[in-house]
């Protein structure tokens, strides 16, 4: 069918962009996306890192991470965490 596109074709294309990535747990990560395998494992440049913790949402800078493709839930191509929720 004309239009489908497989997962990591979608992930492809995403190489050099900024992701906003959700993981399990409370974590969120912000990065370039700079590399990536068939798992999903993925090399992450200029990365924020984002943990709610109950002292309330903490952020960490981290210039390049390996991110284990088993902890990530969703991929949000070109997306803000930080404008997502002044929008909510």
């Amino acid at each position: 069918m004309a239009g489908r596109m497989l997962p990591l074709e979608l992930v492809d294309r995403c190489v050099g962009s900024r992701l906003w990535i959700i993981l399990k747990g409370d974590k969120e990560v912000v990065g370039t996306l700079r590399g990536f395998d068939e798992y999903v494992n993925m090399v992450l440049d200029d990365v924020t890192e984002y943990e709610v913790t109950p002292r309330g949402r903490e952020k960490n800078h981290l210039d390049q991470i390996l991110l284990n493709g088993n902890n990530v839930c969703l991929l949000v191509p070109g997306g803000d965490p930080e404008a997502a929720s002044t929008q909510s």
